[in-house]
């Protein structure tokens, strides 16, 4: 996978590409990423991206010249075009397991007031990340980023991607390392007993209850195993 983002501020990148995973990755060349700063492509002498917004309102709006030329100078038949702006559909795992299919993702990131409008037809996709707001898009390109890395063949390790939150619908269950009793607080004496199906059942149970205490939004629309209707009751009563 190769990822391409426009940004003004491609330094903001430098820490987060160059630790731990993400870093992995791209040295053992399971993804390629490229950074373009747009400014590069302003038509202005003096390198201006942004300028006032028509009718007027505070703040400056980037221009779509810069974004567009950047765009169409690494845009191939292969290429995914991304925007990230509030207008966007909310970002969740499901969304970077579909972006998996593509072969080169581009992320274009906004930044100021927001961009001109007419940078929109030429994207695949606008994504949010919630329901806040940033200074920029650079974050949200990050998340993005990191999200898709670590997914991709060869990075981690598929059962420890198949267990964490969100993949199986519900949050993941918790963890505990030693010591075994810290100030009497004590780990679930079913994960000391080497049973590996009580300890599934455990682990799925605990990931029941704690979806249902803290995103119970993620069961609404669920369709449950027979299993889990008897750990939901159990946890209910």
């Amino acid at each position: 996978m190769k990822i391409s983002i426009l940004t003004l501020f491609p330094e903001m990148f430098e820490s987060v590409f160059s630790s731990s995973i993400i870093n992995r990755a791209i040295t053992n060349k399971h993804v390629e990423i490229e950074l373009i700063n747009f400014r590069d492509f302003s038509d202005s002498k003096h390198g201006q991206v942004d300028d006032t917004p028509y009718g007027g309102g505070s703040g400056m709006v980037i221009k779509c010249q810069p974004i567009i030329d950047a765009l169409n100078s690494i845009k191939t038949k292969d290429s995914y075009v991304i925007l990230t702006a509030p207008v966007g559909k909310l970002y969740k795992q499901e969304t970077a397991r579909k972006l998996m299919e593509k072969k080169h993702i581009i992320i274009i990131c906004g930044h100021y007031e927001g961009i001109d409008a007419r940078v929109y037809k030429y994207c695949d996709e606008i994504i949010s990340i919630g329901d806040y707001i940033l200074t920029g898009g650079e974050l949200a390109a990050m998340v993005i980023s990191d999200s898709l890395i670590r997914l991709v063949e060869g990075v981690i390790d598929e059962d420890s991607i198949n267990e964490e939150s969100f993949e199986q619908g519900l949050l993941e269950h918790n963890h505990y390392t030693k010591p075994r009793d810290y100030n009497g607080d004590l780990v679930p004496e079913v994960l000391l007993s080497g049973h590996h199906e009580n300890i599934r059942k455990y682990r799925l149970k605990e990931s029941l209850r704690l979806t249902k205490l803290y995103r119970p939004d993620l069961l609404e629309n669920r369709e449950y195993t027979k299993e889990e209707l008897e750990f939901l009751k159990e946890i209910e009563d």
